[in-house]
């Protein structure tokens, strides 16, 4: 079973390209806290490629910027391709899904400025409740 469930942060705005057929494709890469310290006492980071189609791309493409939180859920894939002759491996991870776990108004607007959250809603006080009167 090929499987990995990662959340992370962007570390750079997506790319969306169409593919010859049209169909869409965008990718991205996130950073990814380990859950250990290393010997110097820090924790850290793996930077991992992901990759998204048709609509999914479409909508990673039109919602998340560089700094997005994201949780993927996908399959780890290997490639390889030559560079001047020298031979590359590459590690890409193909998203099947990616929650957005930024609230709403964490977003950025199109300039490219963080919109400020909305007020919280007053709510009233809880009062207290006279259960002498509950069956139970």
């Amino acid at each position: 079973m090929n499987k990995c469930i990662l959340i992370g942060n962007l570390t750079r705005d997506p790319e969306l390209t169409t593919t010859g057929s049209g169909i869409s494709v965008c990718k991205f890469s996130i950073a990814v806290n380990r859950t250990f310290k290393n010997q110097n006492g820090e924790y850290e980071t793996d930077f991992l490629n992901i990759v998204t189609w048709r609509g999914l791309a479409d909508n990673c493409s039109k919602y998340l910027t560089k700094g997005s939180k994201v949780a993927v859920c996908g399959q780890i894939q290997t490639r390889t391709y030559e560079v001047d002759g020298q031979k590359r491996y590459a590690t890409d991870i193909v998203a099947d899904d990616v929650e957005f776990l930024n609230r709403a108004g964490d977003n950025q607007s199109a300039g490219g400025e963080r919109q400020s959250a909305p007020a919280p809603k007053k709510t009233s006080e809880l009062k207290p409740v006279d259960d002498e009167g509950l069956p139970f």
